[in-house]
């Protein structure tokens, strides 16, 4: 009787040795309750759980990454658009992800969401559009803060796509087709105004000095005799010209 007594107890105590040992990779971590209450974190590498004593729950540290599904957001411009993200984050303290929130994923999952929704509906179209990095990092930090609290540390957050309505996307086509229009011609006046600029200068040059509008004239002359056209040129001094502009003046001072 002591002999198989002694067997069965040393059987009892084999199989609660090895029931009691855990294996915990490097990535995980073990949050340890003992009599309901929280114990410690345990990990990684070889751990003891007592069992009937103390009970275990497994946490990931790996980077996880969460796909958000499509949103229907409406811009601070009254714009209907669809938006899709990414989130990336990880377990930063097991023991607050465990015990502050029921499901650390599930609850980052609809954060996301909510935050999504919330963000871009302070922005206008054009700036989720052309300002998708500033916008990723201000959803980032507005998630980073809120999941403080559960142990978890949101490193980036993604735009992947904005699907905008067909009738706005003509909107928008005809927008930057009239804005291309009205650079044109902020462009084409900039010119005008630079060339006036460069032709007064040169009118109060040549005017300073008699015999360079006598040379300009020349050049324009050997200019037009050197093209092969049929333009007949007939060159007047311009002493005469000066002097019957005098005389008409006279005349009409008279």
């Amino acid at each position: 009787m002591d002999t198989y007594f002694w067997l069965v107890l040393g059987t009892a105590l084999l199989v609660l040795v090895v029931y009691s040992l855990r294996v915990l990779r490097e990535y995980e971590r073990g949050v340890i309750f003992q009599l309901g209450k929280f114990w410690s974190v345990k990990g990684p590498g070889l751990i003891i759980v007592i069992p009937g004593l103390q009970q275990m729950v497994r946490v990931g540290l790996r980077t996880v990454v969460m796909d958000v599904p499509s949103q229907d957001v409406i811009s601070r411009d009254n714009v209907s658009v669809k938006v899709n993200a990414v989130v990336y984050f990880r377990v930063v303290d097991p023991e607050k992800a465990i015990i502050q929130v029921e499901n650390f994923l599930a609850a980052t999952s609809q954060l996301s969401q909510t935050t999504l929704r919330a963000v871009l509906g302070k922005h206008e179209l054009d700036e989720m559009l052309a300002e998708r990095e500033k916008l990723n990092v201000d959803i980032q930090t507005a998630l980073d803060t809120l999941t403080d609290a559960w142990g978890i540390k949101v490193s980036m957050v993604e735009i992947k796509h904005v699907d905008i309505d067909e009738s706005m996307i003509r909107a928008i086509a005809k927008q930057a087709e009239a804005e291309r229009e009205r650079r044109a011609k902020v462009i084409h006046a900039e010119g005008e105004l630079q060339a006036s600029v460069q032709l007064l200068q040169a009118a109060q040059k040549l005017s300073e000095q008699p015999e360079a509008m006598q040379l300009r004239y020349l050049q324009t002359l050997a200019n037009i005799a050197g093209d092969k056209t049929s333009t007949i040129v007939f060159p007047v001094p311009l002493d005469i010209i000066s002097t019957l502009t005098k005389s008409l003046t006279s005349k009409s001072a008279d």
